[in-house]
């Protein structure tokens, strides 16, 4: 496994890692988890709003080199409710400390201010050693960072895949600029990758990946982690999955072929519609998310 920088910190974490979204099956996906940690995918993401922290909390118990992050729910972003939430998931997790505890959602409702005050009060408290924040945009990030007086954000956990790139246009020069961390979650575009309608294009990737005896899906994964300051969360489905994934880094794309790779995804007229959503969940995210944790009677 290759280790990358997280933000402007000392901080060392896997190019690869997983998600855990959805992730409910305790002895399928307990196994899932502790497989990817044996093989170097030390970097476990969760969210309180997943329903599963017990369940992950579980599978990294006994691990000493697990890098882990959480995230709070939008609608708890009050002072008291983020602290609330950090406790709580500190117990459901099984651990003194949350390595990287991030905002999922902005929340326009409530001041940024009051949350990062919250936020920065655990790190000081020692109960989370970063801070990060997911799916902001560069206003967002900035005003975020602007509240706290004596911490970085490092990291910014977005959507990014080969064929979802929105953050290319409004994020990843700013992090580059500013050594911050992008986390790309659903590095396969919620399946689109596998559906069959981008054949062409995964062609052309098998090809490449046969010339380092990788997968088409391994090359898309290294082809995000090629740059510096990204790396990427997959979902495992089983054991062997866990695997693949975690065999797409330590090794490299020649930049022939990342050319290659970038020639072909400018032909691609039609995107997935993984996205469409995307501005309507920041507009509710707090009434989303409540609604959520109702449904998975989170305490």
């Amino acid at each position: 496994m290759e280790y990358k920088q997280l933000g402007n910190t000392d901080e060392k974490v896997a190019a690869i890692g997983i998600g855990t979204w959805h992730m409910l099956d305790e002895k399928r996906d307990i196994a899932t988890i502790r497989v990817s940690i044996e093989h170097g995918t030390t970097f476990v993401d969760t969210a309180e709003i997943y329903g599963n922290e017990e369940l992950v909390g579980k599978a990294i118990k006994g691990f000493s080199n697990v890098f882990l992050a959480t995230k709070v729910s939008p609608h708890n972003f009050h002072y008291d409710d983020v602290i609330k939430a950090c406790d709580s998931s500190l117990r459901r997790l099984g651990v003194k400390q949350i390595d990287l505890y991030q905002l999922h959602w902005p929340n326009t409702a409530i001041p940024i201010s009051e949350t990062m005050r919250a936020m920065e009060k655990l790190k000081n408290e020692g109960k989370i050693r970063h801070i990060g924040v997911s799916n902001f945009d560069v206003k967002e990030f900035e005003e975020a960072q602007a509240a706290l007086k004596n911490s970085d954000i490092v990291s910014n956990q977005v959507e990014y895949s080969i064929l979802v790139r929105d953050v290319e246009a409004d994020f990843l020069d700013y992090a580059k600029k500013n050594k911050i961390t992008i986390i790309a979650y659903s590095p396969f575009a919620r399946g689109a990758f596998f559906s069959g309608k981008y054949n062409a294009f995964v062609n052309v990737l098998a090809d490449i990946g046969k010339k380092h005896e990788k997968s088409a899906a391994q090359v898309a994964l290294n082809w995000l982690i090629a740059k510096n300051n990204v790396i990427a969360i997959p979902k495992a489905s089983d054991p062997k999955h866990a695997i693949e994934n975690a065999e797409a880094a330590g090794w490299k794309l020649t930049q022939d072929e990342i050319s290659l790779i970038n020639d072909f995804l400018s032909d691609i007229k039609k995107r997935p519609m993984t996205s469409v959503f995307k501005p309507i969940i920041k507009r509710h995210s707090g009434f989303l998310s409540k609604q959520l944790h109702r449904i998975r009677k989170l305490k």
